[in-house]
C-alpha cells in the first residue's frame, strides 16, 4: 500500500464527461486527516501510519486515548480540540516522508487512479432467508397455507442434523465490506472531496476508508 485515508460518505450523484456521458459517483469528504502515530521496523515491525479524523472534545475522550495522542505530540486544533475521533492505521510501503501532526488531504489521491474502499454495510437486523440470501418465495394461491416466506427443509433424514453454512434467517448487514478498483473521478482539494464512480458500502455520513488498489 501506498497511501491511504478516512473519509466520510456524503452521497451519491451524477457527473457528466467531456463528451457528454453521464457518471454515477459517490462523494466522500476524504479528510483533513491528522497523523497520529507513526510505526517503524525498527520499533514495531512493520511501517505504518495511524490517521486520525473528526474533531472529538477533550471530555468524549477516554484517559487511554488522551494519553495515546499527547505521547504521539498530536497538536489540538484552534477550537482546542483533537483530530482523532475516529483512528485507522495504514501499513504503508513508504513512510520516510510522514512525521507525527502532518495532514493528510483529498489531494493525495489523483483523478484516473484506481482505489479500494472499506466501509460497514447497513445493518438490516434479524432477517429472513427470502431478504437475507434472495431464495425464492411458495406460490401465494390454491391452498399452500401460510409458509410462503419460511425457508423450508433444513437436511435430510441421515445425518439427523443441519450441516455447516446452511443458509438460514440472521444477522444481515452491518459489516465490513471492501469494493475494489473504483475509479476516482473528480477531486475538490479545496473542499477535500472525492468523487469515485459506482457505490461503497454504508449510509450516508458513514465512515469509510479509502487506500490505492491493490489490484491496480
Amino acid at each position: 500500500m501506498k497511501k491511504g485515508i478516512i473519509g466520510k460518505k456524503i452521497g451519491m450523484t451524477q457527473i457528466f464527461d467531456e463528451i457528454g456521458n453521464v457518471i454515477p459517483v459517490t462523494v466522500i469528504q476524504a479528510g483533513p486527516c491528522v497523523v497520529a502515530q507513526k510505526k517503524t521496523t525498527e520499533t514495531d515491525g512493520y511501517n505504518a501510519i495511524q490517521l486520525g479524523f473528526a474533531e472529538v472534545k477533550e471530555k468524549h475522550m477516554t484517559k487511554a486515548e488522551i494519553g495515546h495522542v499527547a505521547k504521539a505530540g498530536v497538536a489540538k486544533n484552534e477550537q482546542g480540540n483533537y483530530e482523532t475521533k475516529h483512528l485507522k492505521e495504514f501499513r504503508l510501503d513508504d513512510i520516510s516522508g510522514i512525521n507525527v501532526g502532518d495532514v493528510i488531504t483529498a489531494d493525495t489521491f489523483a483523478v484516473g487512479e484506481k482505489v479500494d474502499v472499506t466501509g460497514m454495510t447497513k445493518g438490516r437486523g434479524y432477517s429472513g432467508v427470502i431478504k437475507r440470501w434472495n431464495h425464492h418465495h411458495l406460490r401465494m394461491t390454491h391452498g399452500t397455507g401460510p409458509i410462503h416466506r419460511q425457508p423450508g427443509s433444513m437436511g435430510v433424514i441421515d445425518p439427523a442434523r443441519i450441516f455447516k453454512n446452511k443458509k438460514m434467517p440472521g444477522q444481515y448487514g452491518n459489516e465490513q465490506v471492501t469494493v475494489l478498483n473504483l475509479k476516482v473521478v473528480k477531486i475538490d482539494s479545496e473542499k477535500n472531496l472525492i468523487a469515485i464512480k459506482g457505490a461503497i458500502p454504508g449510509a450516508k455520513d458513514g465512515i469509510v476508508f479509502v487506500r490505492d488498489s491493490v489490484k491496480a
